[in-house]
């Protein structure tokens, strides 16, 4: 394919306007056929560094391996008189099962509930509702229980690229219910939560907020 780098930008800037989810690198070339890998990517580089800048009210993102166009946080206060989105609340206990999920993927929910010394039922369909998690399998182990992990819009609404932009907890050699409230709140502070919150006219306009405190999860039947 010949085209110009400018007009490469420009199908590039047309292609993240339109998707409704962040729209990957392989996805990009795949629609522009014939374009070197290495001119894609130099492009779109090229593009986010122009969107960098401050007179844009627009940015463009990596996250959920994929590109997104997201409202600069500092214009929150003008686009929120416009647009209006109600957002996402957990529970202390469905975050705190979330952040386990995110660190030990894949998990069953035996594991998950010897961690947090609780049964997890609601905060597991909690957290189905709302489609941070879904079923990657089963462990083939007796009973073969369902294994869990997390959904690409999970990684949107943490505004991460990837699990590798997790904060890394390789200090840590296992979890203990003492440290998942820590771990929890590490979590959200790695997903910019306020500044999800700040972005009402994106993609991803989804702040996870903590709801009215209950005593959280049942103990578990098997405790």
């Amino acid at each position: 394919m010949s085209l110009e780098t400018s007009r490469v930008r420009s199908i590039l800037e047309s292609l993240i306007f339109v998707s409704e989810q962040p729209v990957s690198f392989r996805k990009l070339r795949t629609i522009l056929e014939g374009l070197p890998a290495k001119d894609l990517k130099t492009a779109l580089d090229e593009l986010v560094e122009e969107y960098r800048k401050p007179e844009h009210g627009i940015t463009i993102e990596l996250v959920a391996e994929g590109y997104q166009m997201r409202t600069r946080p500092e214009n929150q206060e003008w686009v929120k008189m416009l647009v209006q989105y109600k957002p996402v609340r957990l529970s202390k206990a469905a975050m705190e099962t979330l952040a386990i999920i995110a660190y030990r993927q894949p998990i069953t929910k035996t594991e998950i509930e010897s961690i947090r010394g609780v049964d997890c039922s609601s905060s597991l369909a909690r957290l189905f509702e709302i489609n941070m998690t879904k079923i990657l399998g089963r462990k083939e182990i007796p009973g073969r229980p369902f294994i869990y992990g997390t959904t690409p819009e999970f990684l949107e609404i943490f505004n991460l690229s990837s699990l590798a932009d997790l904060p890394s907890l390789k200090e840590i050699e296992d979890l203990d219910p003492a440290e998942v409230e820590h771990f929890a709140r590490t979590l959200a502070e790695s997903g910019e939560v306020e500044t999800i919150d700040a972005e009402p006219g994106s993609a991803a306009a989804v702040a996870v907020e903590p709801e009215p405190t209950s005593d959280g999860d049942e103990p578990s039947a098997d405790d």
